[in-house]
């Protein structure tokens, strides 16, 4: 089986056309014969040593063959063979080694390494930027010699003679075979000439130098200036992009001249000239001896005069006929003279103005990349046909493949004997190394020893430079290395750091060690920085050509560090360079977009330091895209401002306007900087000369969320304050004023729906002639105040016929925000402004202030009106807009989210005709009260419509604290009683106390003027309330009586400075009474409670006798009663007040109310009012003068245990008996009450006494645990005495061991139904054997309540059965004679 290895075909610079498939793809299966046909190569193209390797190779595979192995050549030993392929003849030998690594692949599976390698040897360094830079830079230099004359044939055509020859220097084909200094040839296909005058063969001026590249920046920075206001794009956009499309194209430009400038170097030779064009017109006389005047005369460079370059070089001998002067005779006269004189192969003619008039016209003109400074309307070459093209593009490649090349190459192989015999070899290496030993001690120079050209080390660079530029890289190599030895031994360290940066490139153009190449360049660089001011431009030089190398290996990251080492004594140059770095950084991997914009800034720091304005400029605004989103508050500032400055200084105020308005919201900087930064602002909006109207302007900041829109379309307002009040409150005080039956006409908003059209269902209503007020908060972010004037709303006013147009023009929301703000300010200025009221505001912000500002529109005619945004004059000489962002408001169908809306929905209206109006406020109200406090008011409407106003009603939020009273009451003498009774009837039963919740005024109440329709008006008062008196009530059972209760009153004057007198207390709840326990003189210590005085006192609280005499029937039946005592010291005359009158009992109504539970029904609370009379007058200007009484209301005060059933043991306490005749009976009694609403199940069940609980001993220590429950022994031998009236006779005690001293009798458990709010007596009875003290609690009172199935606990927290022990009741007995 035979595999055909893929072919390659050789192309212009070794570039080659796979034929077939890739080679890695064959493979042959195992135990199967190979043949491998490798692409015949010339012999010239392959060494012995090269070949053998391949045969060996091949050879040992095919010794495997033979013992039944498959042949398989590893990619290494492909490799290694392949690598020996005439490795001096540059990148047509490279072919073969890549073909050697191809068949290598094709007999095994490539490996990681391999691939590596064809990835590799795929790039061709001449193909890199750094490749063509070489290629074009580092090229045979050819010196020209002419005569005037020549110069001006040349002329005709715009062009000098030099000029006229550049276009046709280079080739790219020419294809002339080369031998290298070992006699192995290959072929060159890209070659170039660099033409210079003999007068230009020097080191050039650096000032002069330093003019030509500010040239090339300046006319760089002019074709940019129509994009210096063009957006730019993005960072995300700028990624996207390839390398050759984010750099600017005039950078590759910039650095070529920058090398150029250290040209014709003394210790470089590839600038040396390698042949000489002596140049003479056949109109000159005697052309013979003017050839030899040129070369002899004082017009050679100063390099060859010095001896740094050889004079003995190549001359060719050129005669320029011009065919304007006539036929060519003469001159092949001339030519012929110059071949008997100079030789033939050294003379040549050139003719050239063929054109007849000079009216040739060359479409694409080959001249103008080198005439830089020819008129756009001259016409270069105008005298040159296509004969004269051609006539000089053969003289060149005749000059190039005939006469330079083969010069060289002679040179080279010459110059290579004389190295080898005198350098070469172990004897000549020690014997160099003999001579120089010593110089390491020698001090430095500054520019180290002088060699002449006919030195060795001169002819060993020339050697290696030509070899170079020839392409013979591996023989350039040698001698690089062999030289800089010696260069480092003698200290020349120049021309050290030359020779290690053509090693670098020679490295890079054999595509081997990349670490060599890399070591070579730094190592030069920093030799030339070390050498100080005169190695810099070297340093440069290598600089860039390192940068371009590493860029090649994408490392843009150490191409970007590179950059920034490059020396820059001229700001001009350091801000190209910075600028590059930047770039490296935006193309490293990942980017590093902060020091892309960081090197951005810099570089354009550094134009500006150089008055290159416009390229500051363009580097500030790339940097933008960076800054953007980042909390580099200072550089974003920094760069908006100077760009702005720059721009007002090139004359574009406009874009320098837009610049300076972003750091016009600058807080974060001193006041000074705000300051300046606002002048300069103001400055360049003056500069403008014309009004400036900014969409966006940032001062000052519109807080669009405290944006509020007061309007009155069925509701009118009291004040501003009444219209931040929140909707929903409004909303609720609304829902019974409003008549809600579908016939009934709700509001006048009823009335008008017939004239709204459907797509204005959604807007809001507003009336003609009353104003929309728009509260919106300024703020100020500056530290400085800024003056405000001229601020108004921005609105659109159209009538209903013009309702179909403002909807077209409703698009506006589709619209990008500023885009919307333009046309919004231009429908504003277009509009028709007499059709609306604006008010016009002026104020000044304070440094850091905000301000709530009310903004107004009156409407003059019906139609629909938006309310589109703001405007503002800043220091009155820059307007300012802001547009309410709008959101279409949609319909949302049932069962879907509402969608939130922003407060500026709220700005489309429809104006609609006159409606009523009503005004209205309250007469002397108070800004402060305190708790408790009764006082008269007087609510006075006014109406200012055209209409009359009937069928008024009110409702109050806060009915707890205002309430509607009478207006001709004379307060508080109105309250006061007319009987001495002390009981009086509030309501009867089953009644309700409840307030209504609108208050209607009377029928015949109106406001005149005629009827229609009804409207609604909101007032809004804030009260500061102040504590007056703290009441508190604290109710405890007797446990010796039934349905009496003791209370505890406290009061504290909370109040500052204000006195009180108590005046008197009221008990509202069902048949009780309360009484003093004690003369109302003895309550106070002082008759006034002076502020933060205390006092307290006991009150009685009992049931009521009933008059009738039925029992069980519970509160139903019974009247809320009220009880008062007096509590002032005023005596018997004194007044008191009645509970009953309003406004005290619509107030104690509303009391009972907030705590969500009424007092009918529930005879088991009271309520308690304490009235009170403040003493002294107020002096506190805020506060009301007018007569006023103080309650205080104590509501549910529950006067029932955690038990429903309640008794008591009624009996003797004492009994004298005489125990001799018989054992004593007594009979007590036990009386139940039920204060529950349901029937009550009681048992009592006695428990027998045992022997030790008999007697209790009348110890004090014993009897103060009388709560203990059970019978206690009682010593009677210490503190009862029994005496008996026989003298003499003492009675003892009986034993304790005898039987129990009492017993109970009857039955032991007794049950009994008790209704509810019932009382029921029980008898009871014991038997007691002995004298002595007695507890009689040895029972048990076992209840439950009879609640109906649908009751249950009824949601209190009462229980409905439970078990009690006995009270404490104490019996004595005594023995009686």
């Amino acid at each position: 089986m035979k595999l055909q290895c893929p072919r390659s075909r050789i192309g212009p610079l070794g570039s080659r056309t796979h034929l077939l498939g890739t080679p890695h793809t064959l493979a042959a299966p195992p135990h199967v014969p190979v043949a491998l046909f490798l692409p015949p190569p010339s012999s010239s193209s392959l060494t012995a040593t090269g070949r053998s390797r391949l045969s060996h190779a091949v050879g040992r595979r095919r010794s495997a063959e033979g013992r039944g192995n498959p042949p398989r050549i590893s990619a290494g030993e492909a490799s290694r063979a392949g690598e020996r392929f005439a490795p001096s003849v540059g990148s047509e030998l490279r072919l073969h080694r890549e073909i050697a690594i191809a068949v290598a692949a094709a007999a095994s599976p490539p490996t990681l390494r391999d691939r590596y390698q064809l990835r590799r040897s795929s790039m061709d360094p001449a193909r890199t930027s750094l490749g063509r830079m070489l290629l074009d830079e580092i090229t045979p230099a050819v010196m020209v010699l002419g005569t005037p004359l020549v110069e001006e044939a040349c002329r005709k055509n715009g062009l000098s003679f030099v000029e006229m020859l550049s276009p046709f220097c280079g080739f790219s084909n020419i294809d002339v075979p080369v031998r290298t200094a070992s006699d192995q040839p290959y072929r060159l296909q890209k070659f170039k000439l660099r033409l210079f005058y003999a007068s230009d063969i020097r080191q050039p001026d650096l000032q002069v130098a330093n003019e030509r590249l500010k040239e090339v920046i300046t006319q760089a920075g002019e074709k940019d200036l129509s994009n210096l206001s063009s957006d730019l794009p993005q960072v995300d956009e700028l990624l996207s992009r390839s390398e050759s499309e984010i750099l600017p194209s005039w950078f590759e430009f910039f650095n070529k001249e920058l090398i150029r400038t250290m040209s014709f170097s003394d210790h470089e030779a590839f600038d040396h000239p390698v042949a000489c064009i002596l140049v003479v017109s056949s109109k000159d006389e005697q052309p013979i001896n003017r050839f030899v005047d040129l070369f002899n005369g004082d017009q050679l460079p100063s390099l060859l005069n010095d001896g740094v370059m050889d004079p003995k070089i190549l001359k060719l001998y050129l005669l320029v006929h011009d065919n304007q002067d006539g036929a060519p005779e003469k001159a092949t006269k001339f030519l012929n003279e110059m071949k008997s004189t100079f030789g033939s192969n050294s003379s040549q003619l050139l003719c050239i103005n063929s054109s007849q008039g000079g009216l040739v016209e060359h479409l694409q003109n080959p001249w103008a990349p080198f005439k830089t400074d020819a008129s756009p309307t001259h016409r270069l070459g105008c005298f040159l046909n296509i004969d004269d093209f051609n006539e000089i593009k053969n003289l060149m490649q005749d000059l190039a493949s005939k006469h330079v090349i083969p010069y060289m190459e002679e040179k080279v192989r010459v110059l290579n004997q004389q190295v080898s015999a005198t350098r070469k070899g172990f004897r000549n290496q020690i014997k160099n190394l003999w001579w120089r030993k010593g110089k390491e001690d020698t001090p430095d120079a500054s520019n180290g020893p002088v060699y002449t050209f006919s030195s060795i080390e001169s002819q060993i660079r020339v050697l290696g430079d030509y070899a170079f530029m020839l392409r013979d890289y591996e023989l350039a190599l040698s001698n690089y290395r062999l030289i800089s030895t010696d260069y480092k031994i003698d200290k020349a360290w120049k021309r050290y750091a030359g020779v290690q940066e053509m090693m670098g490139l020679t490295y890079f153009m054999l595509d081997q060690s990349r670490k060599e190449a890399e070591y070579c360049m730094e190592n030069a660089f920093n030799t030339y920085l070390k050498i100080g001011p005169t190695g810099h431009q070297n340093a440069t030089r290598s600089g860039l050509w390192w940068v371009e190398m590493l860029k090649t290996r994408d490392q843009f990251k150490e191409a970007a560090g590179v950059y920034f080492r490059i020396p820059g004594e001229e700001p001009l140059h350091s801000a190209v360079m910075l600028e590059q770095a930047s770039y490296c950084y935006l193309l490293s991997k990942p980017p590093m977009l902060r020091k892309f914009g960081f090197h951005l800034i810099l570089s354009g720091n550094q134009y500006k330091k150089s008055d290159q304005i416009k390229h500051a400029i363009r580097t500030y605004r790339r940097a933008i895209s960076v800054l953007k989103g980042t909390t580099w508050s200072y550089i974003q500032d920094h760069v908006h401002f100077h760009i702005g400055q720059w721009y007002s200084f090139l004359g574009l105020y406009d874009s320098a306007v837009s610049h300076l308005l972003e750091v016009l919201s600058c807080g974060h900087q001193s006041k000074t900087t705000q300051e300046f930064f606002l002048k300069i602002f103001l400055q360049t909006v003056e500069k403008t000369g014309k009004a400036c109207e900014v969409m966006r302007l940032p001062l000052p900041v519109i807080n669009s969320s405290s944006l509020k829109v007061v309007f009155e379309d069925h509701r009118t307002y009291a004040s501003p304050a009444t219209a931040g009040v929140r909707e929903s409150l409004w909303q609720s005080l609304e829902e019974e004023i409003v008549p809600s039956l579908p016939t009934a006409r709700s509001n006048w908003l009823e009335v008008q729906s017939n004239y709204i059209s459907k797509r204005n269902k959604d807007s809001n209503i507003c009336i003609v002639g009353e104003a929309i007020k728009v509260v919106i908060e300024f703020q100020n972010p500056l530290q400085i105040s800024i003056p405000l004037s001229d601020v108004s709303l921005m609105c659109e006013l159209y009538a209903r016929s013009d309702d179909a147009d403002s909807e077209a023009n409703s698009s506006t929301a589709e619209l990008q925000n500023d885009e919307a703000t333009k046309l919004n300010v231009d429908r504003f200025m277009n509009s028709d402004m007499s059709s609306f009221a604006l008010s016009n505001v002026e104020f000044t912000l304070e440094g850091g202030g905000r301000k709530m500002v009310q903004l107004t529109v009156t409407p003059r005619v019906e139609g629909t009106l938006k309310i589109v945004g703001v405007k503002w004059k800043l220091s009155s000489s820059v307007v300012g807009f802001h547009n309410f962002v709008t959101t279409s408001m949609k319909k949302i169908q049932k069962g879907r989210k509402k969608n939130k809306q922003s407060p500026a929905d709220n700005l489309k209206f429809v104006v609609v005709k006159t409606v009523p109006r009503l005004e209205g406020f309250i007469r002397s109200l108070p800004e402060k009260v305190y708790t408790g406090e009764l006082q008269q008011l007087t609510l006075e409407l006014n109406n200012k419509s055209d209409l009359s106003v009937k069928n008024l009603k009110m409702k109050i939020s806060h009915p707890r604290f205002l309430n509607i009273g009478n207006l001709n009451m004379d307060f508080p003498a109105c309250l006061e009683k007319k009987t001495n009774g002390v009981e009086q009837t509030l309501l009867e039963p089953h009644t309700s106390n409840v307030l209504p919740n609108v208050f209607s005024f009377p029928e015949d109440t109106k406001i005149q003027k005629a009827s229609l329709s009804t409207a609604l008006y909101g007032m809004l008062y804030n009260l500061e309330v102040f504590p007056s008196l703290d009441v508190s009530f604290q109710i405890s059972a007797c446990p010796y009586t039934l349905e009496e209760f003791l209370v505890q009153m406290d009061v504290v004057n909370k109040t500052s400075s204000k006195n009180f007198q108590i005046h008197q207390l009221s008990l509202i709840g069902y048949q009780w009474e309360i009484s003093l326990l004690q003369p109302t003189d003895s309550i106070y210590s002082s008759p006034t409670l002076m502020s933060g005085q205390a006092f307290s006192c006991y009150l009685m609280l009992k049931k009521r006798k009933r008059l009738d005499s039925s029992e069980g029937n519970g509160s139903h039946g019974c009247s809320l009663t009220v009880s008062d005592i007096r509590l002032s010291t005023e005596g018997a005359g004194g007044m008191m007040y009645d509970t009953s009158l309003s406004p005290l009992k619509d107030f104690h109504n509303v009391e009972r109310l907030q705590h969500g539970k009424s007092l009918e029904g529930d005879s088991n609370a009271v309520d308690f009012v304490l009235l009170s009379r403040p003493l002294n007058r107020e002096t506190d200007p805020g506060v009301s003068d007018l007569p006023s009484l103080f309650s205080h209301h104590e509501c549910h005060c529950s006067v029932s245990s955690t038990s429903p059933i309640s008794w008591v043991v009624e009996g003797p306490q004492l009994i004298h008996h005489n125990f001799s005749t018989s054992f004593c009976e007594v009979t007590l009694k036990m009386t139940l009450y039920n204060s529950a609403d349901a029937a009550a199940s009681v048992r009592i069940n006695t428990l027998e006494s045992s022997r030790n609980d008999g007697a209790q001993s009348s110890d004090a220590s014993t009897l103060a645990s009388g709560n203990q429950a059970g019978w206690h022994n009682v010593s009677l031998d210490s503190d009862i005495k029994v005496t008996s009236d026989v003298s003499g006779i003492r009675m003892k005690p009986l034993s304790s061991d005898s039987v129990s001293p009492f017993v109970w009798t009857g039955s032991s458990s007794t049950k009994v139904q008790l209704p509810p709010l019932s009382t029921l007596g029980i008898p009871l009875q014991i038997c007691v054997f002995s004298p002595g003290t007695y507890d009689l609690s040895n029972y048990i009172l076992q209840w439950s309540l009879v609640l109906p199935d649908d009751q249950g606990n009824d949601g209190k927290t009462r229980p409905s059965s439970g078990t009690c022990q006995g009270y404490t009741y104490y019996l004595t007995v005594l023995q009686s004679t």
